[in-house]
């Protein structure tokens, strides 16, 4: 093997540490997540064990980064963060957090005609806040209209739904904890 492949691979596992870290992840949520073991991850994380392109894919998917981010490709100097819409049930997700576990954050954009409103109940703490439009929520018994600059906080194993009620796209900011976590929002003072 050539000495720059050599630095390239022996590169990746510092990365790897450093992006884990960084996203505030533990080496069990990262296995929970990807699927490899945490002997795996440990042992790439170190580098005694070399990095394979499924492992490496995996990595890439579940961190939300490019396989050039793990490998240590060249940075272009570009600051912009490069967004992936995803479409899902008629609805456009663009995920705004890279991290895996932890609280997620979404922009999510509602087109004007959705399903019939069906309840559905999961695990997990939900947060959100609209941006443009009118969203309509049930919440249990509840029927809510929140228009923008309006949030709502709620425990999704309450049934719930929510939707357009309006004939243009609604836009909304989502913070959501898979284990129950709650948006805590806090305000230091500025020193004088």
């Amino acid at each position: 093997m050539d000495d720059n492949l050599d630095s390239v691979l022996a590169s990746v596992g510092p990365r790897l540490r450093a992006l884990r870290r960084q996203r505030e992840t533990t080496l069990t949520d990262l296995s929970t997540t990807t699927g490899i073991s945490v002997s795996t991850l440990s042992r790439l994380e170190s580098g005694q064990r070399r990095p394979t392109l499924e492992l490496l894919l995996l990595l890439a998917r579940a961190y939300g980064v490019q396989l050039d981010e793990l490998v240590g490709a060249p940075l272009t100097g570009d600051p912009r963060v490069h967004l992936r819409p995803v479409t899902y049930n008629g609805l456009t997700m663009i995920p705004l957090t890279r991290r895996a576990g932890g609280v997620q954050a979404y922009k999510l954009i509602i087109p004007p005609t959705r399903n019939a409103p069906e309840q559905k109940t999961h695990e997990g703490y939900e947060w959100i806040y609209v941006l443009n439009g009118r969203l309509r929520l049930l919440l249990g018994d509840q029927d809510l209209l929140i228009t923008p600059g309006e949030a709502a906080e709620f425990d999704t194993r309450i049934p719930h739904w929510f939707g357009n009620s309006d004939p243009t796209p609604v836009e909304v900011l989502v913070l959501f904890g898979r284990q129950g976590e709650r948006v805590h929002l806090r305000a230091r003072s500025v020193p004088d």
